[in-house]
């Protein structure tokens, strides 16, 4: 396994009072899976994201990323983690204004210590990812320049720039129409195909329905687990059978 949570659980101090926001939380994922995680708003899903990223400690419970126990490791070693294994999509396509995108996209690889490569390599390993993503041509451009679906597959690029065994992904479509939504989730798929792991947290069903398993979460319990995709081939009949799942739930 990838990830193994263990009984986690997680509360935020609100005034003098602890909140809970996710209740003895047991998951495994396994390489090579894609994973969704669903539930209404404020039912803990980003919340479970961060503890399974280390981006945000548990409360209590264990983390476990290939054997090692995120709760234990310190500030420091979480970020070398987080930087050299895995990568992070957000609904806020974080970029830096003063940068091109290619070189937005090359930060990561310049910042990690794991490769041995020059700058040119770094650069040129930026350029392949971005003619993968069919972007190529806005490699000069300010982040300004370009549209939003130009700009979150830009953010895929850099999320891939470390090789990461891991891949973060919260509401990667969140802020993009559904063309480019589709186009994102397209290249998702692809990479999830080459063998990435990829856990991501979505509200939409039909971005959902292109994972193999989802779960549904609701006031910080996994209330189910849909592992029927798989055998569907079919993308309407997917997203049919996943939206009858839900509402079996009470989405």
């Amino acid at each position: 396994m990838v990830i193994e949570l263990h009984d986690i659980c997680k509360s935020y101090l609100q005034g003098k009072e602890q909140v809970p926001v996710l209740h003895h939380i047991d998951l495994d994922v396994a390489e090579g899976e894609y994973l969704a995680i669903m539930g209404p708003s404020g039912s803990g899903k980003s919340t479970l994201l961060y503890a399974i990223s280390g981006m945000d400690r548990a409360t209590s419970g264990q983390v476990l990323f290939e054997g090692k126990d995120l709760t234990k490791l310190s500030e420091k070693e979480l970020a070398k983690i987080r930087l050299d294994e895995m990568g992070f999509i957000f609904q806020q396509m974080y970029m830096m204004k003063n940068l091109t995108i290619l070189d937005n996209i090359v930060l990561p690889a310049a910042e990690s210590k794991k490769s041995k490569e020059s700058r040119g390599q770094k650069q040129e390993r930026g350029e392949q990812l971005m003619r993968k993503m069919g972007i190529i041509e806005i490699a000069d451009n300010d982040i300004n320049e370009v549209s939003g679906g130009q700009l979150q597959r830009a953010c895929i690029c850099r999320s891939m720039m470390n090789r990461p065994k891991l891949l973060f992904a919260d509401e990667p479509t969140g802020a993009l129409n559904r063309t480019s939504s589709n186009e994102v989730m397209d290249e998702l798929v692809k990479l999830n195909n080459e063998g990435t792991t990829i856990v991501m947290v979505t509200h939409d069903a039909k971005v959902a329905a292109k994972c193999g398993r989802v779960l549904f979460i609701v006031d910080g319990n996994i209330k189910g687990e849909y592992t029927g995709l798989k055998e569907i081939t079919d993308g309407k009949e997917r997203e049919r059978s996943l939206n009858n799942w839900l509402l079996d739930l009470g989405w």
